[in-house]
């Protein structure tokens, strides 16, 4: 295996090890809670959550989508992780909103030197129904029970505020 170029990445996990303290955590989510969010570096989700390490399940993908692996894992969270509750969290200025799934195929493209024809990159064209088509994939699930309740979310990233969006 070559390593080379993360030699910063391993340094700083040794360093992190020395005073490892998550030993032992349980894997429950101790809040009963899930998050879908964004993996725009602007979002914090246990910070601006009020929440610690063990408290939720974080699903992280670029725009919030609910992906049919994001449904997996939530899946999973509620019926063997103690997950409970659902947020999926978008967040203003995302580079999600506001393009096609042409156009960013299209710059995908040019950048990486090869097609992104067939890709589906789930652009958002309008982040209120989105959420609201997103929610309905995750109720639509016959996995997922009717107690688990559901929130809609958006985190503007330029105040810290959390808004909901829409209940299901």
């Amino acid at each position: 295996m070559n390593d080379a170029g993360f030699d910063d990445i391993l340094a700083a996990n040794s360093e992190y090890a020395e005073t490892f303290r998550l030993s032992g955590l349980s894997p429950q989510a101790a809040r009963g809670l899930g998050v879908v969010t964004c993996i725009d570096s602007r979002i914090e989700p246990l910070a601006m959550l009020g929440l610690a390490p063990g408290d939720a399940k974080i699903i992280r993908n670029a725009g919030a989508r609910v992906t049919d692996d994001a449904l997996r894992s939530l899946v999973l969270a509620v019926h063997l992780l103690g997950v409970s509750r659902i947020a999926v969290i978008q967040h203003t200025r995302c580079r999600m909103t506001g393009a096609t799934n042409a156009e960013i195929s299209d710059e995908i493209g040019r950048r990486s030197g090869s097609s992104a024809d067939g890709w589906n990159f789930r652009p958002i064209a309008n982040q209120h129904d989105t959420l609201i088509e997103d929610l309905a994939v995750i109720r639509a699930c016959s996995l997922m029970p009717e107690t688990v309740a559901l929130a809609g979310m958006i985190y503007d990233v330029d105040t810290g505020l959390l808004h909901i969006e829409t209940n299901a």
